[in-house]
């Protein structure tokens, strides 16, 4: 088993990080409206942590975004390359999701993150840092709410309300499955809020969370176990 190494010059602390981030923060494009739903590949992208081995497996999973058929699959197991750090989380694991990433052979599309885009203290999360780094269009679709304020949208799917930092709308909480508690998206970078919910919808027909989201997840867990096993 190959383990992803942290990378030469990668900040190691706190001030060097936020260094980093606010200078990728200046290339983030947010006004493009992006890749329509239901076309092209979408790409899921999840990490497992086993902070007593200080290990981080990452898998990035291609569906089809017509038929939301899984094309392509693959993972990455590395050090995990910074401390836990709110708002600084992209820091641990984005070596080993770029390894991932760099094990496809299909054409990645939109990558979704199981996280935010500028849903964020400083308006630059995992989904916008990934997609600032590879130059593709991204979003981040987060299972739990972070550094904002939000209404209760409407009870049925497709309802939504603003997420709101600091009187900005840095995203939308929506309804992917009736009488079901919210998502929350937001932009990445290279898509506009309306094609990222539009997204969040269309790969979520039977279930609160993307199917991006559901398949990614289950293949990092797989692939941190068998890491643990030594295999």
């Amino acid at each position: 088993m190959t383990i992803i190494e942290i990378p030469e010059g990668w900040p190691a602390d706190e001030d060097a990080a936020r260094a980093v981030q606010e200078e990728l923060r200046r290339r983030l494009v947010t006004d493009e409206e992006g890749p329509e739903a239901g076309t092209g590949n979408v790409t899921g992208l999840d990490v497992a942590y086993d902070d007593e081995r200080d290990l981080v497996a990452a898998a990035a999973v291609v569906l089809d975004g017509r038929t939301l058929e899984v094309v392509e699959e693959a993972t990455a197991v590395g050090r995990v390359s910074f401390p836990y750090v709110p708002g600084l989380l992209a820091f641990r694991e984005i070596p080993t999701v770029l390894a991932a990433l760099g094990g496809l052979t299909a054409d990645p599309g939109l990558l979704v993150c199981d996280g935010y885009g500028i849903a964020h203290p400083r308006r630059f999360g995992l989904a916008s840092h990934l997609g600032v780094l590879t130059g593709r269009p991204s979003i981040g679709v987060a299972k739990n709410p972070f550094t904002f304020t939000y209404e209760e949208p409407g009870a049925a799917r497709g309802e939504f309300a603003a997420l709101v930092a600091e009187g900005e709308t840095v995203g939308r909480a929506v309804r992917t499955r009736a009488g079901v508690k919210p998502v929350f998206v937001s932009v990445g970078h290279r898509v506009s809020l309306d094609r990222a919910c539009a997204h969040t919808l269309r790969l979520t027909p039977r279930f609160r969370l993307p199917e991006t989201t559901r398949h990614a997840d289950a293949l990092c867990r797989r692939a941190l176990a068998r890491a643990l096993a030594g295999e």
